[in-house]
């Protein structure tokens, strides 16, 4: 089996939690993952994902429930701010990254920096 990138687990975790209207306990997640993971790989990687405080818990009978505390686009953000705090050349790579950008994506940046600039 090939081995998942870094950080997809907690991904796939977040993303039923984005998904949910209310407070999941390991259980919930896990059968909305269809049974892929096993029981204490999903309660692992929701207690890394409490340690790191993108999820919050409160106590559902003899369970924790989990909900998401931060958004996908807050997280998105914050992991290409903490990509770009270790860059020794910070310039190299911003210009970089945009050199890449479809240009949808440089017509969306132009408007984030306008509403930024205001």
């Amino acid at each position: 089996m090939p081995r998942r990138p870094d950080g997809a687990l907690e991904r796939e975790v977040l993303e039923v939690l984005w998904r949910a209207s209310s407070p999941m306990t390991p259980s919930d997640v896990l059968a909305e993952l269809r049974g892929r993971l096993a029981y204490t790989t999903v309660m692992t990687v929701l207690g890394r994902l409490h340690d790191k405080g993108l999820v919050s818990r409160t106590m559902r009978g003899r369970a924790y429930a989990y909900r998401a505390e931060v958004t996908e686009s807050e997280l998105t953000a914050r992991r290409m701010g903490e990509a770009l705090a270790v860059a020794h050349d910070r310039a190299a790579a911003l210009s970089g990254f945009i050199s890449r950008l479809s240009k949808r994506d440089i017509a969306a940046v132009r408007r984030a920096m306008g509403e930024q600039s205001k």
